[in-house]
């Protein structure tokens, strides 16, 4: 019906029930149709009579029943309100970070410190720039990650647990340095040369030249210094002045060995592997006894003077050694090898870096960086000196040829089998084909058994169990991690200052070692081994082995680490979708603790892992 000139010729009547749902605003947007017509009725005239018998046609006790109900509506909307949007925060933090995602490559990351605020989370926004990637991947342990999210929060005003960051044994600072001892003569080197190329990285580069001096010994030769083996995955130039002191590599042991820079000119020109001088690792058997060097090496030194190990990993057993020669290894790794100025400079600047640029003198300063460690400010109290920041130096040993020798899954489907198959065929032929022709234990198995490298998201769960607050530095050495930022996504969610050589450094600070994959190595060594705290995810890594005991072997009984049990800890997070928080965080303190028992080298383990003996270390507590 058209509309009349009248001022009110139509009028929206609207009753009760439509004062309710538009005036009383308890239903919220979602809930309420915004697009909804109201009911529209004509009123038969716009006289002032007929808007008042309209008016008196409600009565006065109906309004009040209505006002009544209207009320009691508000007051159960208020209740039900705020623990409904507390539930709706929380599931958002779940809910973020379930969708923390992987991508699919192992290539070399460099991190930024991310601001944190001690008391929130980062937003979505900042997760999905960690989590981009070309494979996505939802993490297994979402309930996990939600609830240390939460312990997280709450940790904030709390104290940390007792002995957080130092071991928790008086019994190891009984355990002193003594391996600078000796109590016999120089040998005179006089029964030939021995030459060494020393393959691997650093780490094994390192044991390979304290066997080949612990030999030299045994043989009575004079010792080449050792050189090292370009590899096509190390691509590593560097010779050992480049990385180690020369001269006070030679100083140092010259009361134990006779050592020069290079063959007698008579000798340079012999055809080695003609002669049959030329000795690789196929030709000693692993851990070989000294047994075995005195019948087959020292036999061709006599003959031919000269002898070169090419390769050299492991070819020396543990035990038995003589007494001498275990201490002489000893001497070797914990004295005589002294990185080269530019080295100790670029460590002591990130040590300082990582202390937030607080000038403090760390245990291990003197023995890592020399003449460039940083003593306390004149004047500062013993009080300021303690309460100068910490920081926990983070191996995480997840890169992409562990994970593919593992033979385990991380949740990345049939794209990461695939890609992980592609690299064995690479990389460990003999590996790929064994899986084709014999059955292998099945990816659960190898878990429960601990044999898998923790994930970055693991290693996350069992600091935040472990007490460490959001605020913690951590320092992680390597960078190369199986899957790339996102695959670390987890980690830097939780625990935001986290921090690399690359981020710590300048573009023109790293240059000069940009290409020389070892002397990168070293400044993660120095790194790791001052720290306040060092954790491993893998005990059986080289690199956590030697920075392991060089602080056990200088640090006094100070210096905490953290080496977890897998198999112990495989037990505890395949529980992962029912356990609950507290109980996950007392079995892990547990695991954790019993791994750092104050016990003496077991017969054939490594002096350098595991220095607590009587040939390295003096234990005055006896």
């Amino acid at each position: 019906m058209p509309h009349s000139n009248s001022s009110c010729s139509e009028t929206p009547s609207i009753d009760g029930e439509q004062l309710r749902r538009l005036g009383t605003g308890l239903r919220s947007p979602s809930q309420t149709n915004l697009f909804e017509p109201l009911p529209r009725t004509r009123s038969p005239s716009c006289s002032s009579s007929s808007l008042s018998n309209g008016y008196h046609a409600t009565s006065s006790g109906q309004r009040r029943t209505a006002n009544k109900k209207q009320f009691a509506r508000c007051r159960l909307w208020t209740k039900l309100g705020f623990p409904l949007l507390i539930a709706a925060v929380v599931l958002a933090n779940w809910w973020m970070l379930y969708r923390i995602q992987d991508s699919g490559h192992a290539s070399g990351i460099k991190f930024k410190l991310i601001k944190a605020n001690a008391s929130t989370f980062p937003i979505r926004e900042e997760l999905i720039k960690l989590g981009k990637g070309k494979r996505p991947q939802k993490t297994i342990y979402a309930r996990l990650l939600a609830k240390a999210a939460h312990a997280l929060a709450e940790l904030n005003n709390k104290p940390e647990p007792k002995d957080l960051w130092a071991e928790p044994y008086a019994i190891a600072s009984t355990w002193k340095p003594c391996a600078e001892q000796r109590d016999w003569k120089p040998s005179d080197g006089n029964a030939g040369y021995i030459m060494v190329t020393a393959n691997g990285g650093i780490n094994q580069q390192r044991v390979a030249i304290c066997n080949a001096v612990a030999v030299a010994r045994l043989l009575n030769s004079t010792l080449v210094l050792p050189k090292f083996l370009y590899s096509s995955v190390w691509r590593d130039v560097s010779q050992f002045g480049d990385i180690y002191q020369e001269e006070h590599f030679i100083s140092y042991l010259r009361p134990d060995i006779r050592i020069v820079k290079e063959l007698p000119k008579e000798l340079q020109s012999l055809d080695l592997e003609a002669i049959g001088s030329l000795v690789t690792d196929e030709n000693i058997p692993k851990e070989a006894k000294p047994s075995f060097y005195l019948k087959h090496i020292l036999h061709i030194l006599n003959h031919n003077r000269v002898v070169h190990f090419v390769g050299f990993g492991n070819r020396l057993a543990s035990d038995p050694l003589p007494f001498r020669l275990q201490r002489l290894r000893c001497r070797c790794n914990f004295h005589a090898l002294r990185f080269v100025p530019k080295i100790q400079e670029i460590g002591a600047l990130l040590i300082r870096r990582m202390r937030q640029n607080v000038t403090r003198l760390g245990r291990l300063d003197p023995h890592l960086v020399g003449p460039y460690a940083t003593s306390t400010i004149r004047g500062q109290s013993n009080r300021a000196v303690k309460s100068t920041p910490k920081y926990l130096a983070l191996h995480l040993r997840f890169e992409i040829d562990m994970v593919a020798h593992s033979l385990c899954e991380f949740g990345g489907g049939e794209e990461e089998r695939r890609e992980l198959e592609a690299y064995r065929q690479i990389h460990f032929p003999a590996l790929a084909d064994l899986t084709k022709t014999k059955k292998l234990p099945s990816p659960a198995t190898l878990r429960s058994e601990g044999l898998c490298p923790l994930m970055p998201e693991e290693t996350a769960l069992v600091l935040a169990s472990l007490g460490y607050k959001r605020q913690t530095h951590i320092y992680l050495a390597g960078a190369h991690i199986y899957g790339g930022k996102s695959r670390l996504a987890a980690l830097t969610t939780l625990y935001p200052y986290l921090a690399t050589k690359e981020s710590l450094l300048s573009p023109s600070e790293i240059q000069p070692f940009a290409n020389f994959s070892s002397q990168l190595a070293a400044m993660d060594f120095i790194v790791c081994t001052a720290s306040d705290v060092f954790a491993m995810t893998d005990s059986g890594s080289q690199f956590s082995s030697l920075v392991s005991g060089y602080r056990v072997y200088y640090g006094g009984g100070k210096m905490a680490t953290i080496r977890p049990n897998k198999r112990r800890l495989a037990d505890i997070f395949v529980k992962n979708n029912t356990i609950q928080w507290k109980a996950f965080e007392d079995r892990v303190r547990k695991a954790v603790r019993q791994t750092k028992r104050v016990f003496s080298r077991p017969l054939g383990r490594s002096v350098y892992r595991y220095p607590r003996c009587r040939e390295c270390m003096c234990n005055t507590g006896n």
